[in-house]
């Protein structure tokens, strides 16, 4: 059972309350220091309860408690004091709190509250308990908006882009789809474009006929009709040179290719999904990819965000590694303490969920017949800083000799931003504001005083 505890650092006893909880029971009890932190969380992930002690710093019980509300509705909220005030208890009650108790109960008691709170209030199952959804480990918004658009997208032949850095883990995301396909009992075949040398990429791609070139002692299949009638992922896409991305434009819009050396013709069933940690835009303009590949490969977009943007779905992918290095390795399943998830979860993730799983993978091995797994079995490394370059270090505007004037200036360049966004996101406020980082009331502020100010 997943809960977000709100305690001030000062609250020592309820602390021990706490890890009493976790040890007997069997919560996970994911802290936040203060209302904000906990408003994050509740935004970034689902939770089976809340437990908020009171007093919170800046804010009323109400406030939070309404907060709350607005972000999780149902989620269940239990509010602990000492001591317990029975007005206050009251009032909260009837606003929509799911209980009111005394600090001084213990975990014993906050325990049978948590299991009477939560049973009254079941978080929702999923509606159909996909196969493919295993392969999504976490519970963050983020990978329920992934998985939302595989159950969307999966079932249809459009071609899919997607996109994020290296070790979001893409590929599982293009396996997901494939799986969520029609065509899940056929062959999903990859490549990396960017791990074959580029003068073997086109034979790699639709295979070569018998004398095709100094070399080829005989006929080769190409990926293309290896995936016939499944799926071909093109991993690293933005890696294809230029005389190779107009044979793959004529593949996917007509749906046939035709083998180096060879004149013949041959039609396929392939769905293509293609990813990439590169701005392919960036590259269009560069003239380094073809605008019409992008359009024909961007059918529908995905974006898998980084790891250090959906903190939330670290300690389940902590598990899930602990639990499959121990299978592999023939282990008994070790478990992670709280300081060692706390230190997981502050950390940046460079490398994303491919580092998390190195370092999982290093700490059960390096753990040796120690059951538990503590912060010292974990030595990340410092974020690498990368050498500022010329465009880096040059100031994003220069300040004229005669001077400009200020509030003009930055508000052409706000308004530009939040065009582009805006045109991105096919006007959707909403998806605009979660592009920027910002809430959509902000959004729509910032454009309403923009139309004040002449451009």
């Amino acid at each position: 059972m997943r809960i977000l505890w709100v305690c001030s650092e000062q609250l020592r006893v309820s602390r021990s309350d706490i890890r009493e909880l976790e040890t007997r029971d069997g919560y996970r009890i994911e802290p936040a220091q203060d209302a904000e932190a906990a408003a994050e969380a509740l935004r970034l992930c689902r939770y089976d309860g809340v437990v908020s002690e009171l007093p919170l710093e800046g804010w009323t019980a109400a406030e939070w408690l309404e907060q709350a509300q607005r972000i999780a509705p149902g989620l269940p909220v239990v509010f602990r004091s000492s001591p317990a005030d029975v007005n206050e208890a009251v009032r909260l009650v009837k606003l929509g709190a799911a209980a009111y108790i005394d600090a001084a109960g213990g975990a014993g008691e906050l325990a049978c509250t948590l299991a009477e709170t939560v049973q009254a209030h079941p978080r929702p199952a999923p509606a159909v308990a996909e196969p493919w959804r295993r392969t999504l480990v976490g519970e963050s918004l983020a990978v329920e908006r992934i998985a939302e658009m595989i159950r969307l997208v999966g079932p249809r032949r459009s071609t899919v882009l997607i996109t994020g850095e290296t070790g979001t883990g893409k590929e599982l995301v293009a396996r997901a789809l494939h799986q969520a396909s029609g065509r899940a009992a056929m062959p999903l075949v990859a490549i990396n474009c960017n791990a074959v040398p580029e003068t073997l990429l086109e034979a790699e791609l639709f295979g070569h006929v018998r004398g095709a070139f100094t070399g080829a002692v005989q006929q080769r299949i190409g990926r293309f009709e290896q995936a016939n009638r499944g799926t071909l992922f093109l991993d690293e896409i933005g890696d294809i040179p230029p005389e190779i991305q107009a044979k793959l434009l004529r593949a996917l819009q007509e749906r046939e290719i035709e083998r180096l050396g060879s004149s013949e013709t041959i039609r396929l069933d392939v769905r293509v999904i293609a990813a990439t940690n590169a701005d392919l835009t960036e590259r269009m303009r560069e003239g380094r990819f073809r605008e019409d590949l992008h359009y024909r490969l961007n059918v529908v977009s995905i974006h898998v965000p980084p790891l250090r943007e959906r903190a939330g779905d670290i300690p389940a992918l902590v598990d899930h590694f602990i639990e499959k290095t121990c299978r592999e390795e023939g282990l008994p399943v070790k478990r992670i303490g709280r300081e060692a998830l706390a230190r997981m979860c502050s950390y940046s993730w460079p490398g994303n969920v491919r580092q998390l799983e190195n370092a999982v993978e290093a700490a059960v091995v390096l753990s040796g017949e120690r059951r538990d797994l503590l912060p010292s079995d974990f030595p990340l490394p410092a974020p690498v800083r990368r050498e500022a370059t010329p465009s880096q270090s040059n100031p994003v505007l220069r300040l004229p000799d005669e001077g400009l004037d200020f509030e003009r200036t930055v508000s052409r360049i706000e308004r530009s931003i939040l065009d582009q966004a805006l045109a991105r996101t096919g006007g959707n406020k909403k998806a605009a504001a979660e592009m920027l980082r910002l809430k959509r009331t902000t959004l729509s502020a910032k454009l309403k005083s923009l139309e004040a100010v002449a451009v």
